[in-house]
This record gives structure tokens, C-alpha cells and sequence, in this order.
């Protein structure tokens, strides 16, 4: 049974601070320290669960953040700069299921470090009506390959917002936050504790219980930052702008979707507020 990770930074526990975030900041080795230690519980958690190969895809800012030698379970280790599909590099249908680790709420939320994908672009994003977070844009991948997403790991916020997406998700809450800047952390000892059990619990119900069908209800919905950025993504097959900063992609094809999206992110960075 081959389980992919998809590990973002911001939703793990003791995480709270950008310069935790940011390769080359003062708080990154810590930042990647208490990521590693996540990463390898939903490794060990996933084996425990019947799982016998891992891959995990390195999915936050630079996407280097895993000392690869000391990832758990000899999982291999998808990183590096430049992926087409970004957080869902390298998912295909061999995968048995998706495990979302350290993800962060979306840009309007109250979750600490929350930002839908590039904040300097994207205000907000709707799957069918619902706010969908990056949880829920990266679903549309997982549902492209027909490979459900079974869990996810990080504050009060993200299991709600990937919910609708993603049913019957397990949502592991190692923080709370109280604001976009400050959350409570269990000790990452307990946090790595309960998204091991997570990962444990969610890998053996997919043995239990058939898929159930995803569905998104309607058009991705996107808010960009600036009018010009949304003229500019209809430079993207399938993006109509709808609005003065609002564009919409069908998700009838929903990895196609997701690539769209991707592309809009590509095309929009230049121009990205300071």
C-alpha cells in the first residue's frame, strides 16, 4: 500500500512565527525540526496502519526544508524548487491515499501563518460556493488521480475547511490558534503522538470503508489581490474573470483544474505586491 504526504510547514505544532518559515531565517532550523518530527509520526502512524512505501512531497517555500536521512520508514523524498503540480508533485493513481501534513488555514481565517497558496496574489478561493483553503484546492489534484485524501494535521480550522472536499477526513488538532500570529501548541511530543494515531486510524479505515465520492458543486472561484492580475489569468485556458479581482475555472476535470490554478499563481507572481 503506497501512501503519499503532502507536509506544508505553517500547521505544525510550535510553529508561529514566518522567520520558523522561511529558509535562511533565524527560526527556519527549529521550524524544520519540529516539521521532521510530524512528518516522520504520519510516516510511522501510516506503517502502523498497513502502509509499506511512503513518498513524501516536501511542500512548503522552497521545498527543502527535510534533512532526507533522517525521514522515518525509508520513505522516499520528493523536494526542490520547481514542481508543475507544487504541493501534489509526483501524486498519481498507485497511491492508496493522501495524508495533508502541518497545513495551515485559508487566507481569510483566523489560523495562525493563514495564506491560500501566495498571499501577495490570492485574497480568497470557493469551491461551489465554500471556502476552500489549500486543503481543498489540492483535493481537486487527489480527486484527478482518484486517490482519496484521508487526513490532515494542524490547528481548529483546517479539518472544517477540508471537510467538504475531502469526506471523511481525519483532522489531527495539534495547536490552537487564537490569532493569525499566535496559537497554543501541545508539546510537540503529544502533538507527534496523536498525528501518529491519526495516521494509524485513517490508513486502516481505507481497508474498512469504500471511497466515498468527491464532488466540488461548481467552478473554483478565486479572489486575486488586483484587477490586473485577474485580466492576466485568462491568459490560462478555462479562466474567465467574472469579476473586477474574482476569476472562475471549471472543475469538471478536476486535476485540470488544479494545474489552471497552478498556472495562474505562475503567470500572476510578477505582479505581486511588495
Amino acid at each position: 500500500m503506497k501512501i503519499y504526504i503532502s507536509a506544508d510547514m505553517e500547521g505544525v505544532a510550535g510553529v508561529v512565527d514566518w522567520d520558523q518559515c522561511r529558509s535562511g531565517g533565524p527560526g527556519h532550523e527549529q521550524g524544520a525540526r519540529l516539521l521532521l518530527g510530524e512528518v516522520n509520526a504520519a510516516i510511522e502512524g501510516a506503517i502502523a496502519g498497513g502502509a509499506d512505501e511512503i513518498t513524501v512531497n516536501d511542500s512548503h517555500g522552497l521545498m527543502a526544508n527535510l534533512a532526507p536521512d533522517l525521514l522515518a520508514g525509508r520513505a522516499s523524498y520528493l523536494s526542490g524548487r520547481h514542481k508543475p503540480d507544487y504541493m501534489m508533485q509526483g501524486l498519481d493513481a498507485s497511491y492508496a491515499a493522501v495524508l495533508f501534513v502541518g497545513y495551515h488555514g485559508s487566507m481569510p481565517s483566523r489560523s495562525v501563518l493563514s495564506h491560500t497558496y501566495n498571499p501577495r496574489a490570492v485574497s480568497d478561493a470557493r469551491l461551489g460556493g465554500v471556502r476552500a483553503a489549500e486543503s481543498g484546492i489540492n483535493a481537486l489534484a487527489a480527486a484527478g488521480h482518484g486517490v482519496p485524501v484521508v487526513l490532515i494535521t494542524g490547528d481548529q480550522f483546517v479539518g472544517p475547511e477540508a471537510e467538504p472536499f475531502c469526506p471523511g477526513i481525519h483532522a489531527v488538532v495539534v495547536k490552537h490558534s487564537h490569532s493569525r500570529e499566535a496559537a497554543e501548541s501541545l508539546h510537540p511530543e503529544v502533538a507527534r503522538e496523536r498525528v501518529r494515531e491519526g495516521a494509524r486510524e485513517s490508513v486502516i479505515d481505507l481497508t474498512r470503508t469504500a471511497s466515498r465520492p468527491v464532488t466540488f458543486g461548481g467552478p473554483l472561484e478565486v479572489d486575486l489581490l488586483t484587477a490586473d492580475m485577474a485580466e492576466q489569468a485568462t491568459w490560462v485556458r478555462g479562466v474567465e474573470h467574472v469579476g473586477e479581482r474574482t476569476i472562475t475555472i471549471a472543475t469538471g476535470e478536476p486535476l485540470a483544474a488544479f494545474r489552471a490554478f497552478v498556472a495562474v499563481l505562475a503567470i500572476t507572481r510578477g505582479l505581486g505586491t511588495a
